[in-house]
């Protein structure tokens, strides 16, 4: 799941990508890259800003989701908003991100109304609230019975339940140990039946591993990556889709479930690197 900012305050995106164009074209890179679909979102989910009015947010993601659409990429949007959901959804969009835990229950009335899919993320903090709760010193005990209740809640509203995606919400209402503590017992949460989303790219745990800022968090993000592949993650939620491309294809290849592809030996440019004589004359 390659990530897409339409919005103008990402904390990890070093380069902005404002306007519908530029979102669009950075998309089809992430999809050339390898990404298998796209998660668009219009409203960074920082503290430090306030909530996107919601005509503004379906301004910035609805031309970017049609656009994807029509060029036959698989598109999900990340909105707590019911409003923004329903227009993203009416133009094309497959999958809901709801990074709110569903704290507005309308958002499963339009997946059911489309079809699409929805992904029901742990939160105690209502969406742009910097909040972090008391779990009693049993987080990821809350983590499950959170989602349990939730997901109840969307297949109430008529959401199949293969079609509902849970995510254990790293970061969100959750010190960095809390977090870590969820993905090292991911397969409590894998148990209750649903694919889990790993939504680990550049996340602030990884500062608490690596002492890092977020641009710099490539290798701690792959080694996360790998934790989640190895429990059986179904989507892995990245901003370097080209760099985890060819992590996860590496594994593969040398666990045996895949196989190398064919090299051209003429190519001298995948065998090293050659100083350019007129540079070092």
């Amino acid at each position: 799941m390659g990530i897409v900012n339409a919005n103008p305050d990402s904390f990890s995106d070093a380069v902005r990508h404002t306007g519908a164009d530029a979102a669009v074209a950075h998309a089809l890179d992430l999809v050339a890259q390898g990404a298998d679909l796209i998660d668009v979102g219009g409203e960074s989910g920082v503290t430090y800003t306030g909530v996107t009015a919601q005509d503004v947010e379906i301004e910035r993601v609805v031309p970017v989701v049609a656009r994807l659409v029509a060029e036959g990429v698989t598109v999900s949007v990340d909105t707590w908003k019911a409003a923004v959901a329903a227009a993203a959804l009416d133009a094309g969009a497959h999958l809901l991100n709801d990074v709110s835990g569903l704290r507005d229950a309308a958002l499963a009335d339009h997946a059911a109304r489309t079809g699409a899919g929805l992904v029901v993320m742990h939160t105690r903090a209502a969406p742009k609230e910097e909040h972090f709760a008391d779990y009693g010193g049993d987080v990821v005990g809350d983590v499950l019975a959170f989602v349990r209740e939730r997901c109840a809640v969307a297949c109430d509203r008529g959401v199949p339940a293969e079609r509902l995606v849970v995510d254990p919400g790293p970061d969100f209402a959750k010190s960095p140990a809390e977090s870590i503590a969820c993905l090292r017992r991911i397969d409590e949460l894998r148990a209750l039946g649903h694919p889990w989303l790993a939504a680990v790219s550049r996340k602030y745990f990884l500062a608490a591993i690596t002492g890092r800022a977020p641009a710099e968090r490539l290798a701690g993000t792959l080694a996360a990556v790998g934790h989640a592949a190895d429990h059986g993650a179904a989507f892995v939620r990245v901003h370097d889709v080209a760099a985890t491309v060819d992590f996860l294809c590496t594994r593969e290849v040398l666990a045996g479930r895949a196989e190398p592809g064919e090299l051209d030996p003429g190519d001298d440019a995948l065998k090293w690197i050659r100083a350019d004589d007129a540079t070092t004359a």
